[in-house]
């Protein structure tokens, strides 16, 4: 058994994947380097079998029909064989040097009989354009270098959370508690980090830069005219967590810190949709808005009313043109500071 199998979902990677594979490759032997191929059109699949043939031993490819981004998760999770589960995109990559502390610390922590359920590291912005870069990082709110529980989690930041580029999961885990992310629908990344936490017993936080995160494409799905084009499908990935949130709530319940932290992730995702539909200024939007926040209502009163009178959903629910002004000046403030889309 591998210790970790690396997903990279690709469709019309082509033009960036290399660089992606190449910063995974020095894992060796411990690593399961999983290319999944999404039905793309370019030669994403003549380079995917280009590196299999290079290295057998480590690069596995997954040709299939085009599905999305979750399918091809969902693929890499099916043919996973290590004992830990990372996804990394095509058009990012990873530090060696933190990329080696983290498999010498999985490795470690084996030898002394520890299988955590998620190891958590550092992810970078690496927005075109800057040179100031962007470290994500959460020594604040976890315990480092140390093994440890929901019930040792301090406070994380309002607006901050831990995203797909920062964790690794064990891989039974994933499949344990079924997940299976939509098809064809994005943005499901979130739904990925979110449905195996109640799950979740035994962490690890090691401090260092892992993941890179390229953003700059124009078509990229996180660039902020391509989100408002398809907030449709955020909103989506929205409900959905929201019903998982109240389909699990009483084994959710059982443990505070896990409620607490699913409930602010739940306020940030319903936060993200929100000020999208203000940005759009169309009005149809606005009426999508109002009935994504009826919607949480109706499925769960409590739920709502502390995503509703906390902090972000005052500020997303500002009566009027006015209250529509302020709350767009304050996520152009918090994109300056956060360096996001």
């Amino acid at each position: 058994m591998k210790l970790l199998s690396i997903a990279i979902p690709c469709y019309n990677s082509a033009a960036y994947m290399r660089k992606c594979v190449d910063s995974l490759l020095p894992g060796g032997e411990d690593v399961e380097i999983i290319i999944v191929n999404d039905g793309s059109k370019d030669d994403t699949p003549v380079i995917a079998e280009e590196y299999r043939e290079r290295f057998p031993s480590i690069v596995k490819v997954v040709n299939k029909e085009n599905g999305g981004h979750g399918s091809a998760v969902n693929a890499g999770i099916e043919q996973a064989s290590g004992l830990y589960f990372k996804v990394v995109d095509s058009d990012d990559w990873v530090s060696q040097s933190a990329y080696i502390q983290i498999l010498n610390k999985l490795k470690e922590l084996l030898r002394g009989g520890n299988s955590i359920d998620m190891f958590i590291s550092n992810f970078v912005y690496e927005k075109e354009g800057e040179k100031r870069k962007k470290a994500i990082k959460y020594h604040h709110a976890l315990p480092q270098d140390e093994i440890f529980t929901w019930k040792d989690v301090r406070h994380f930041r309002v607006g901050q959370y831990i995203l797909m580029h920062s964790v690794i999961y064990r891989t039974k885990l994933l499949r344990d508690c079924g997940l299976k992310l939509p098809e064809h629908t994005f943005y499901v990344d979130n739904i990925f980090v979110f449905k195996p936490l109640p799950n979740v017993k035994t962490m690890f936080y090691m401090d260092v830069n892992f993941y890179r995160y390229f953003i700059g494409r124009e078509d990229q799905s996180v660039n902020e005219q391509v989100m408002i084009g398809r907030i449709d499908q955020q909103i989506k990935v929205n409900k959905l967590m929201v019903d998982y949130y109240v389909e699990e709530k009483q084994r959710i319940l059982a443990n505070g810190k896990v409620r607490k932290y699913m409930v602010n992730y739940l306020d940030i995702i319903t936060t993200v949709s929100s000020v999208l539909l203000i940005r759009s200024g169309l009005e149809e939007n606005l009426k999508k808005k109002k009935e994504l926040w009826q919607y949480i209502r109706s499925k769960d009163k409590v739920l709502w009313m502390r995503l509703r009178m906390g902090i972000l959903g005052n500020a997303m629910n500002l009566p009027g043109k006015l209250g529509r002004r302020i709350t767009i000046d304050g996520y152009k403030i918090c994109q300056r500071i956060f360096h996001f889309n």
